[in-house]
């Protein structure tokens, strides 16, 4: 059985998606069921296409405030609360910290980590609101 782990490896973004999309198709359209090993790819797909659109996700968050988005706006753009948006993306940098004890994963060094951080600021400190 295939991991969302060994997935993340072998799989981009587009196609993890397409292969979910293809296992899905044939899981509603096909007379023929998927098989245990076919199910079960399935749900580590999806958890692996989960993990790979939150990393571009938080990205993109990175991009706003490079381009001057306020936590208001970015909330806002998600869906949600200026505060909420902020605790995602400074857990997500907290979390790049840790990515160099992984097998495989390069991860931030003290320098990337001191600048992503300063420029997530505090939501309290926007001028936008």
């Amino acid at each position: 059985m295939a991991t969302p782990d060994e997935l993340d490896q072998r799989f981009t973004l587009r196609t993890a998606t397409d292969r979910y999309d293809a296992l899905r198709a044939q899981d509603a359209l096909v007379s023929t069921p998927l098989t245990c090993e076919e199910a079960l790819e399935l749900l580590a797909l999806g958890e692996v296409i989960a993990r790979k659109a939150g990393y571009g996700r938080q990205l993109t968050v990175r991009s706003a405030r490079r381009a001057g988005a306020s936590w208001s706006q970015i909330g806002a753009a998600l869906g949600t609360s200026k505060q909420a948006a902020w605790e995602s993306h400074a857990r997500w940098i907290d979390g790049q910290a840790a990515q160099p004890t992984r097998d495989g994963h390069i991860g931030w060094n003290e320098g990337d980590l001191a600048a992503a951080r300063a420029l997530a600021g505090e939501p309290q400190a926007d001028d936008a609101d």
